[in-house]
């Protein structure tokens, strides 16, 4: 297994943005392995897979609920919500009390196919983390959180340089 402290001191020294981009690449790239793995064994692709276990965490729920409990904008999810739709693991339907709210439920068939879903992460790395001490499970899970508020702070500020 590879470590964070594997990177060599004097490169992250050398220039630290381009060890931290390094350290993302490895990261998505293992993210796409992952996902063409899952899409494989379940038909399913990773969001389609976290907005069906967003809709199971609240039960039936609004899509800009799952858009806050997923991280997707709500018109992403809207996209997703389609193609789960047209596979009959999902279905939406309008509140009895205001006709204008849209709920969303799994169907018999996508809790199956929810349940049946392999692990969003390889098991390797189910392992390795859960092997680690809690407390530096918190530091990792901090440094993450940290990271992608950094990684999209732009989306709110434009970058003028």
């Amino acid at each position: 297994m590879v470590k964070l402290t594997d990177t060599p001191q004097n490169s992250r020294n050398a220039d630290p943005n381009a060890a931290v981009l390094k350290s993302m690449r490895r990261i998505a790239q293992a993210i796409e392995v992952r996902s063409r793995e899952i899409a494989r064994t379940s038909g399913l692709t990773i969001p389609q897979l976290i907005v069906m276990q967003s809709i199971r965490t609240l039960g039936q729920v609004t899509t800009q609920a799952v858009s806050r409990e997923a991280s997707m904008s709500p018109a992403t999810v809207v996209a997703v919500m389609d193609k789960l739709e047209a596979k009959g693991l999902i279905e939406r339907y309008r509140s009895e009390v205001d006709r204008r709210v849209v709920h969303t439920r799994l169907t018999p068939s996508g809790q199956a196919a929810l349940g049946q879903a392999p692990g969003l992460l390889s098991r390797g790395f189910e392992d390795a983390f859960a092997a680690l001490p809690p407390d530096r499970r918190d530091v990792l899970l901090d440094a993450m959180a940290d990271l992608a508020e950094m990684m999209t702070a732009h989306m709110a500020t434009p970058r003028t340089d």
